[in-house]
């Protein structure tokens, strides 16, 4: 049986040339345009790969290719398993 608890997960991408060419831009412009950019992609990767209204993404993080995820373990394997993934981590407090 599937566990639907969610936990937090941080998602790291592979390299994308966009992504660096708008990084090197630390215009206001630039930087407005990259957190666009980012958050589009990141919302169109997690679209693509789990069904609607079955996580949450919390933020995506502009100083490194990534955002984070409330998700259940099983979509966490899902989203590792996609080509634009690097590596993905669960989130670990820290008492």
């Amino acid at each position: 049986m599937a566990d639907h608890k969610t936990e937090l997960y941080f998602v790291f991408l592979n390299f994308d040339p966009v992504y660096e060419r708008l990084r090197a831009d630390r215009s206001k412009e630039g930087m407005k345009e990259l957190d666009t950019y980012l958050s589009s992609k990141h919302d169109q990767l997690l679209a693509k790969f789990l069904p609607p209204s079955t996580y949450r993404k919390k933020s995506s993080l502009a100083i490194v290719d990534g955002f984070s995820v409330e998700t259940t373990k099983e979509q966490a394997a899902i989203l590792r398993s996609a080509k634009e993934v690097r590596v993905i981590e669960k989130n670990q407090e820290l008492a």
